[in-house]
């Protein structure tokens, strides 16, 4: 609890049985004062709402605790952390989860955007807000999905407070906020001018952050009438590539089998596998010798020559190139662990005085930001999907191959299937530029006993995806399979240096793909004291809305051909138009009771209708503690890559038990391991909402002035869910693209390429958990000591589909969430700040317990990776790190501040499952980072 329970005359309390009867008659009240007209109450001159609003209601209170658990993030405990960034500081709020969105993963379908998951339901679960107004969403779906608010956009210095609403759906907020909303608050009221300017650097001296914000206003709206202010940020980070911690154990490196792994490691490229009859991509690359094939003889890889001048893995001889492929290490070589960034945001606010206590309001935003991303080079083989369905370039009539008269094919007269990895096109390089623009004009103020708010807001996103390194597949087929081809002859391997610059700008031209996003919204709330109850004034508010969205994205080039190697299709294009209104009543019918209720209706274009309604309760039985609880219910409608124009076709990670089950005892660490497969997945316009059903109770405690506790137990049950039908059960029903690597000759066990599945109302997902805030201060000598602690606990994480429920807590699943992130049961913030005068320490531990490596708990789960001897990696390891900061104010005007990211550099744990980083979780990324330092000042000029 940030703000201390309202106080009031003990002689006042009344009893237990007299507080219960109240309760029913409160109930009453709310229905009778949501259908009564203001001049019922006119002769009765309610007490005027103190000016304090709280995410989550349109009602002005007099206190922050409301029914509902509200987090509120201050400055102080921003800066404490050394984050530079919105998006950085909310991915450690313990409440996020699974589904969030890191800036690293720069090679996702959604790279260069940042957002946050609550609750690991999804980052187009969480509604953010903009000063209590959404924002346009980011241009590119998540997984080509989910559309979500890219936090990257606003600036960080211009943010007063952040206020996160944590028990799930908002009647007063609509469609998105299955998982709780997060509501950033700007400065509305700002005189002067603050400089800011900051660098920082990696204990490895790389990655480093340049960082300058200009903060500056003028008048005063109370005495001058007006007010105006803006803030410039803007800033450059530079990319630090995977080979820069090649030194720091499995983080620098895809080879790692020095820790107990097998050539099935997913980013140890070249490797043959299942006794050479299937493998990976390699720079000298290798074919099939398909001369002796029967029914129970299958096809080899054999390796071309050049390995040992090729790769970087040494102490390989011909024989072991023989028999276990071109051991190389694409990622080290190529891949960037953090991109490099580029930003400017820019946000000012005006307001000018209307008549009494009035306001006109308008505020501009403007962001534009590039990212660039490098990752491996493009293998020539593999499957991808497109509008037509599934695409083999390994097998079967697409496979490529090398013509039977090539002068690199080691089988002269055979078209031989060819794996190749094309390092000498370079490596697969997004470069992705987005602006960001909002503008807001609105008028408040009162009119009798009314406080009314409204406003128009436009948004919107220009995203440009420009992508160079990958293979056309057409030009490739033809390059290396046709002797006459019109771009020429691709030569690979060793004799890679023979080829031309037209022949690369043949085999790989330029591609780019364009999203724009769009928000046009008018809203119109009005609230008001009706009558003054026993515990204060009863309130009321009414609102309306009207918003119009839009999102589209046009394919990347050739991909609505299915013609670029291994690059999923994904595109869509739609609008919504939404009409709402809701009324909301807070009711304290004793000075130890409060009640307040909601109820809102969202009205879509297409016809679809949906009421939400919450109600809560606060008991307060002692000035020191109280009992409070919460009912919502929510709901998110189809998004128009869900139900619209398009499709998607991406990567997963998964485990085939048809290769499993048949696989020999040698073999059954690479068969029974998830592995990176095709998922092909189509819109559906016949999609319904997604519904949830949110449950709270909790406990504020604040048995001194300098000590306060909140415990809130939390259950969100989201149903109808929108996804991608399950994966498993699209392999065990067969949905598949196989391979041709059968096992012994078996039918239908070759190597899964592609799953087809469609957008589907299916699964329904129940979290609960736990959440406990504990804040102290002591007063010692001449300094003052601040302790807080945050702990998220996750009870339950149950999914249920086709009638089979899962629990994913504590375990590596859902593997169909972003990133295959993982849910762990515990995370912990603990931190501390000392204050003394002019000087400030503060130290933040972050803890994330561990995870068994199972998809699921209980008997039925199945590990998702085996060590090179076929015992199963049990359990990704828990991880803790500290960061520690500073403060001098040198004068009253000059501040230098400090702080180190990781002060003790810990070591993310080996975690082979996840597809989001090379060897570690994104959970953990401060681990693969190192140790990180920030230096910076701060002038306020009066």
């Amino acid at each position: 609890m940030k703000h201390p329970i309202q106080r009031r005359d003990d002689s006042r309390r009344t009893t237990l049985a007299h507080s219960i009867s109240t309760i029913l008659a409160g109930g009453a009240l709310l229905l009778v004062g949501a259908m009564a007209s203001s001049s019922a109450f006119a002769q009765e001159q309610a007490t005027n709402l103190d000016r304090i609003t709280v995410t989550g209601s349109n009602i002005p209170r007099t206190n922050t605790e409301t029914p509902s658990p509200v987090q509120v993030v201050t400055r102080q405990e921003i800066d404490r952390t050394g984050k530079t960034t919105v998006a950085e500081y909310l991915q450690t709020l313990t409440a996020d989860g699974s589904g969030s969105i890191p800036k690293t993963f720069g090679n996702g379908f959604a790279g260069g955007g940042a957002g946050i998951s609550l609750r690991g339901l999804g980052a187009g679960s969480t509604l953010v807000l903009l000063n209590g107004r959404r924002m346009a969403t980011y241009g590119l779906a998540d997984d080509g999905q989910k559309v979500f608010t890219d936090l990257s956009t606003i600036p960080l210095d211009a943010v007063e407070r952040i206020e996160v609403l944590k028990d799930g759906a908002s009647a007063i907020y609509g469609s998105d906020a299955i998982a709780g909303v997060v509501n950033i608050i700007l400065r509305s009221d700002f005189n002067g001018a603050i400089l800011r300017a900051s660098y920082g650097l990696s204990g490895d001296s790389d990655g480093d952050a340049k960082k300058a914000t200009l903060t500056a206003g003028t008048g005063d709206l109370a005495t001058d009438g007006w007010n105006a202010f803006f803030s410039l940020d803007v800033g450059k980070t530079d990319a630090i590539k995977i080979s820069d911690r090649k030194d720091r154990k499995w983080i620098g490196t895809g080879d790692i089998r020095r820790y107990g792994y097998g050539n099935n490691a997913q980013f140890l490229g070249g490797a043959f596998l299942n006794g050479r009859t299937g493998g990976g991509n390699s720079p000298n690359g290798s074919v099939f010798d398909d001369r002796a094939v029967t029914a129970t003889t299958p096809a080899f890889l054999v390796p071309l020559p050049g390995c040992q001048g090729l790769t970087t893995i040494p102490d390989q001889t011909d024989a072991s190139i023989a028999q276990n492929g071109c051991l190389w290490d694409p990622a080290q070589l190529y891949r960037d662990l953090t991109p490099e960034e580029k930003y400017v945001n820019v946000f000012g606010r005006a307001s000018f005085a209307l008549g009494e206590g009035g306001e006109i309001y308008t505020e501009i935003g403007y962001s534009k930001k590039e990212t660039t991303f490098s990752n491996t080079p493009s293998g020539v083989s593999g499957s991808w999907g497109f509008p037509d369905g599934p695409r083999n370039a390994s097998s079967g009539p697409g496979a490529v191959v090398l013509s039977p008269t090539h002068p690199d094919n080691p089988i002269q007269g055979q078209a031989s299937r060819l794996r190749y990895s094309a390092w000498d096109v370079g490596p697969r390089v997004t470069n992705n530029t987005n602006e960001f623009n909002r503008f807001l004009v609105g008028v408040k103020g009162n009119w009798g006993e009314w406080s009314y708010d409204t406003a128009y807001l436009h948004s919107g996103t220009d995203l440009t995806n420009k992508r160079t390194g990958f293979l056309r597949y057409s030009a490739v087929q033809c390059a290396l399979g046709n002797p006459a081809c019109p771009g020429g002859v691709w030569r690979i391997g060793d004799n890679a240096g023979q080829n031309s610059q037209a022949l690369y700008d043949y085999i790989s031209p330029d591609i780019s793909a364009r999203a724009k996003s769009s928000l046009d919204m008018f809203d119109f709330t009005v609230s008001r004291s009706l009558a003054d109850l026993k515990g204060g004034p009863l309130g009321l508010a009414l609102g309306t809305e009207w918003r119009k969205t839009s999102n589209s994205l046009t394919p990347q080039t050739y991909t609505d051909q299915g013609d670029i190697i291994g690059l999923g299709y994904s595109a869509y294009d739609g609008t919504q138009n939404v009409y709402a209104g809701y009324v909301e009543l807070s009711a304290p019918v004793l000075e130890q009771l409060e009640l307040s209720g909601a109820v809102r209706y969202d009205k879509y274009e297409s016809g679809e209708g949906k009421a939400t309604p919450k109600v809560g309760i606060k008991w307060t039985p002692s000035d020191w503690i109280a009992v409070r609880g919460s009912y919502a219910e929510g709901f998110r409608a189809p998004n128009p890559a869900e139900n619209g124009d398009g499709g998607l076709a991406a990567f997963s990670n998964a485990r085939d038990p048809v290769r499993c089950a048949a696989s020999p005892i040698a073999d059954v660490g690479t068969n029974c391991s998830a592995r990176p497969v095709a998922i092909i997945t189509r819109p559906n316009p016949d999609l319904k909402p997604e519904e949830s059903k949110s449950y709270s109770v909790g406990l504020v405690l604040q048995p001194t002035s300098s000590t306060s506790m909140t415990i809130d137990a939390w259950q969100i049950k989201r149903t109808n869910e929108i996804a991608q039908g399950a994966t498993a059960d699209a392999i065990a029903a067969g949905n598949v693209l196989r391979d041709t690597d059968l096992i012994n000759g078996v039918a239908g066990t070759g190597t899964i390429l592609a799953v087809n599945t469609d957008y589907i109302n299916a699964a329904s997902t129940r979290v609960r958990g736990i959440d406990t805030d504990i804040r102290q201060t002591f007063d010692i000598g001449p300094g003052q000591l601040e302790m807080d602690l945050q702990w998220s606990h996750v009870l339950k994480f149950e999914r249920t589909d086709s009638d089979v429920t899962v629990d994913y807590a504590g375990t590596h699943g859902n593997c169909d969430v972003t990133n295959c992130i993982g849910t762990p049961k515990d995370r912990i913030n603990f931190g501390t700040t000392w204050k003394q005068g002019p000087w400030s320490v503060s130290g933040v531990a972050n803890y994330i317990s561990k995870m068994e490596n199972t998809d699921f708990r209980g008997p039925d789960g199945s590990y998702q990776f085996s060590y090179a001897d076929g015992t199963d990696v049990e359990k990704i390891s828990s991880f803790t790190t500290f960061d520690l900061s500073g403060r001098w104010n040198i004068t009253e005007a000059f501040e230098l501040n400090a702080s180190v990211q990781n002060l003790f550099d810990r070591i993310a744990p080996l975690d082979p499952t996840t597809y989001g980083g090379v060897n570690y979780n994104p959970l953990h990324f401060s681990g693969a980072i190192g140790r990180y330092f920030t230096v910076g000042a701060k002038y306020t000029f009066e």
